[in-house]
């Protein structure tokens, strides 16, 4: 394939992740209690910047639901002046982390807890979205949304004809209609062409057409106006601790949204794989430029990144032309987009949220048990029920224990070989946590009996096993009992120097 063509496909391929990320950056950025302007900022600076410096060349960048939550309650707490030196920082540990080649490691996360991280996020973007989409202010947490909005809704529906609230409420609702319809009963001829984009477009013509009296979309005529610069004086507040962690937890959120979106990238194409080191540092340099300028945070976004497979892109140059674009009309054509009613961008993050409560990925989890649900479960509902942070580690301490239950797990077998004799057979892991059951098997033992503890098809046995098999051994022979241990070669370090009555 010729260049010429190549740059062809990208640059057809430009305008349609353009028309997905125009949206999308403007109703997260509000869903983050954020001015549209800070989320067009950064989609410009994921589309520019990390475009180029990229180790993923078909990914691409931008401001992310995953993360509205979690800034939504920062600018909330220490307002929005305190993002600026939370980015500054989050990004800095990217982009450290991925020039110590630690990309991988922030891949090692559990599948139940990232499902139920976005579903946890997906449910909290419904909750505060409704209150957007009947222009009204969402509350600080998911559960106060969901307490309120029964009320707003009756306060909004209950005024007189032609009341804002009922207005944006019937925009907000024709918004997610239309994407419905759009993505289930489209021509495939305009497959590239976003449902978000249709659904928004039909919402403004028609509000114009009807002279609405709803929330519209607030820029500046000069993209300028929006930044706003983090001064050395404001890099002081992170001394505060919570904002310390919020750091943390931006990067690590950040980082394994990134790459997993990354990684289903590459099964998307045949061309060149992701470089994880490499694109870990990009968007740690992308975070810390949206971070002086007083952006959103970005991440690799999995919504825009597949639109830009779909439509053919073969390398970076759509990415890096769709920030152009973005650029290109806020510059020169703000006018457009603040004509965009606001409760029709609340419609759009509403059903974004919706496809990210995904009922599939219970069914492929519960494919391995019925532990990885739960997980999902309960990881989904302690964010909705608390904040992302503690939702997430919550997932993460529910997955660890299960992976201690399960590396601990022993099954014991004991039988009769003999008149006086007997065989214990031990498989698996022999940890503290399986004292109890081992005791009670040997407490079914005879007295006087010889037994043979057979631990060929045993793991690990750490000293609380140990030790409780010599007790049981020195008492068995004042009965006139024995205890042989025939045991693996992997083993033998473990018991060697021990009681004499260990065979090997």
């Amino acid at each position: 394939m010729t260049v010429s063509r190549l740059l062809s496909r990208d640059a057809l391929a430009s305008v349609v992740v353009f028309l997905v990320a125009l949206p999308l950056c403007m109703g997260i950025a509000i869903a983050s209690g954020m001015p549209p302007a800070k989320g067009l900022i950064t989609g410009i600076i994921g589309g520019l910047i990390v475009g180029f410096l990229s180790g993923s060349p078909l990914q691409v960048s931008g401001p992310a639901a995953g993360l509205a939550v979690l800034v939504f309650e920062l600018v909330r707490t220490h307002g929005m002046a305190a993002l600026g030196p939370v980015l500054l920082l989050a990004g800095l540990i990217q982009l450290l982390a991925g020039m110590l080649r630690l990309g991988g490691w922030f891949r090692v996360t559990a599948p139940a807890v990232v499902s139920g991280m976005l579903a946890g996020i997906g449910i909290l973007i419904v909750l505060s979205q409704l209150h957007v989409m009947i222009d009204s202010s969402p509350l600080a947490s998911g559960l106060d949304n969901l307490l309120a909005f029964p009320g707003a809704l009756m306060d909004a529906f209950s005024q007189a004809n032609g009341g804002s609230a009922s207005a944006a409420g019937v925009t907000g609702i024709g918004t997610i209609v239309c994407m419905w319809l759009w993505d289930h009963h489209h021509p495939k001829a305009l497959n590239f062409l976003p449902g978000a984009l249709i659904g928004v477009t039909l919402a403004t013509l028609a509000s114009m057409w009807l002279a609405l009296p709803i929330k519209r979309v607030e820029l500046p005529t000069n993209l300028s106006h929006a930044i706003d610069w983090t001064t050395p004086h404001s890099l002081s507040s992170l001394a505060d601790p919570q904002l310390l962690i919020a750091a943390l937890a931006i990067a690590f959120i950040a980082s394994a949204e990134t790459l997993l979106s990354a990684a289903a990238v590459d099964r998307m194409h045949t061309g060149p794989r992701s470089q994880f080191n490499r694109e870990l540092s990009a968007q740690g340099v992308g975070n810390m430029l949206c971070g002086a300028l007083g952006a959103l945070p970005m991440t690799g976004v999995i919504v825009r990144s597949s639109a830009n497979v779909q439509a053919g892109a073969r390398g970076r140059t759509s990415t890096i032309l769709h920030g152009l674009w973005l650029l290109a009309l806020v510059s020169l054509f703000p006018e457009i987009l603040q004509n965009i009613p606001i409760a029709s961008l609340g419609g759009v993050l509403v059903y974004t949220g919706f496809k990210l409560v995904d009922p599939k990925a219970i069914r492929n989890l519960a494919q391995y048990g019925r532990i990885p649900p739960l997980i999902y479960i309960i990881t989904a509902l302690s964010i909705v029920l608390t904040d992302l942070l503690t939702g997430v580690l919550t997932g993460f301490v529910l997955t660890l224990l299960k992976l201690l239950w399960s590396a601990s797990r022993l099954h014991i077998t004991l039988a009769t070989t003999g008149p006086g004799q007997a065989r214990l057979h031990l498989h698996g892991a022999a940890t503290f946590l399986r004292v109890p059951q081992l005791a009670k098997a040997l407490a079914d033992i005879e007295p006087g009996t010889h037994l043979r503890v057979c631990m060929d098809r045993l793991s690990y046995i750490d000293h609380a096993c140990m030790e409780l098999l010599e007790d049981w051994g020195r008492s068995a022979r004042t009965q006139g009992g024995e205890l042989e241990i025939a045991i693996d070669e992997p083993l033998k370090h473990r018991v060697e120097g021990r009681q004499r009555t260990v065979l090997v």
